[in-house]
C-alpha cells in the first residue's frame, strides 16, 4: 500500500537530508489585549504566518530571489529522478523546469472564479500533476508502490518541492494552545489558505501525535475551510460565508467563532465582515500585516491583538 502523504514526511525524517529554516519569530512592538469573550466556542486560524512561521511570512509559489528556485528545483528533479525524461534543452535542468514551472503557474493563476469578488486558488499539487503529465510523455515513471497514483504522487513532489524552498517551524506555543483548546471542549478549525500537503505539514511540524489519541481529533472537521478544498484563496467572500455556513451547521453563530490571524487588512477585514470575533497575531514581524492607520480604522481594528498564540486560551477563558 503506498504511503500516505504523513508517512511520506516521516519517511523523509530517516534521511540525512538538509532543508530551509524560518528565523526566530520576532513580535511587533505592541501591548496585547486580552480581555476575555466569554462567548467564544470555536477557534478559526491561518497556518502559514500563524500556526506556523515560515521563510518570508506567507507560502510562495516561487521566490523573487532565483538562487531559492534553482535550489529547490534542482532538489525536486533529483529527488524525483525527473531528468531522464525532460527534454534535452539548452542551460541547466533547473532553468528549463523553472521555464515550465512558471508558465503553468501563470496559466493557474488566470483560471477564473465562480462569483464575482473570489480570488483563484493555485493548487500546487495540480501544477505538479500536469508537470509530470508531460514527463510521462517520455516514458516518466516512479515507485507507485510506494507513492501511490498521480494525484497521490503529485502531492508529495509540491510538498518536497514546498519544504525546500522555504522553511517552516511550528509558531511558538502553537501545539499547546491547540491541545488545550481541545481538551477543554473548545473547537478548533482552519479559515485558510491551504495546499493539499499543509494539514499533514502542520500536524508533523506541531509534533502533536504521542500528545493526543489522534491527529484528526486536533481539529473538527465542521471547521475546517481551506483554500485547496473549495479552490478560491483569501480574501474571497466565498470561503467566508462558507466558513459561518458550516459553524452553523454545527449550532455555532459566527460571533462565537474568534478567527486568528495575521493580515488585518484582508482576513481579519473579510472574517469581522461575516461576523468573526477577531484576533491579529503580531507574533512575528515577517508575517504581520498591518499599519497603524489600520489599528486606528473602526472598522478594521481586531477585537484582540495578541503576541503569543497562547494568549488565545485566556481570550476565550481556559486557564
Amino acid at each position: 500500500m503506498a504511503q500516505t502523504l504523513l508517512e511520506y514526511l516521516d519517511a523523509l525524517d530517516e534521511r540525512d537530508l538538509i532543508w530551509p529554516q524560518p528565523p526566530e519569530p520576532e513580535p511587533l512592538r505592541a501591548k496585547p489585549t486580552l480581555k476575555p469573550l466569554p462567548e467564544v466556542r470555536a477557534v478559526t486560524w491561518s497556518v502559514y504566518g500563524t500556526l506556523l512561521t515560515i521563510q518570508d511570512g506567507e507560502l510562495l509559489h516561487l521566490h523573487p530571489e532565483d538562487v531559492r528556485n534553482q535550489v529547490a528545483l534542482e532538489k525536486t528533479i533529483e529527488e524525483f529522478n525527473m531528468w531522464f525524461s525532460m527534454s534535452r534543452k539548452p542551460g541547466q535542468p533547473w532553468e528549463y523546469m523553472l521555464q515550465q514551472y512558471t508558465s503553468m503557474l501563470r496559466l493557474l493563476q488566470m483560471a477564473g472564479t465562480k462569483r464575482k469578488g473570489d480570488f483563484p486558488h493555485v493548487n500546487s499539487s495540480i501544477l505538479w500533476q500536469k508537470l509530470i503529465s508531460r514527463l510521462q510523455q517520455n516514458e516518466y515513471e516512479w515507485d507507485r508502490g510506494t507513492y501511490g497514483d498521480e494525484a497521490d504522487y503529485a502531492d508529495k513532489v509540491a510538498y518536497f518541492f514546498h519544504a525546500n524552498l522555504q522553511g517552516a517551524r511550528a509558531a511558538p506555543h502553537a501545539a499547546d494552545t491547540l491541545i488545550r483548546l481541545m481538551r477543554s471542549g473548545i473547537r478548533n478549525g482552519l479559515l485558510a489558505d491551504t495546499q493539499p500537503f499543509t494539514m499533514a505539514q502542520l500536524i508533523k511540524l506541531l509534533d502533536v501525535r504521542n500528545r493526543i489519541g489522534t491527529a484528526d481529533s486536533l481539529f473538527s472537521p465542521q471547521h475546517l475551510t481551506e483554500s485547496h478544498r473549495v479552490g478560491i484563496r483569501k480574501p474571497s467572500p466565498t470561503l467566508y460565508a462558507l466558513a459561518v455556513r458550516r459553524a452553523e451547521k454545527a449550532g455555532i453563530r459566527a460571533h462565537q467563532v474568534l478567527h486568528v490571524g495575521h493580515d488585518l487588512g484582508t482576513d481579519l477585514r473579510m472574517a469581522r465582515e461575516f461576523g468573526f470575533r477577531t484576533a491579529l497575531y503580531v507574533g512575528d514581524h515577517t508575517s504581520c500585516q498591518v499599519t497603524s492607520a489600520q489599528l486606528q480604522d473602526p472598522d478594521l481594528k481586531p477585537d484582540r491583538m495578541i503576541t503569543d498564540l497562547a494568549h488565545v486560551l485566556h481570550i476565550v477563558g481556559v486557564s
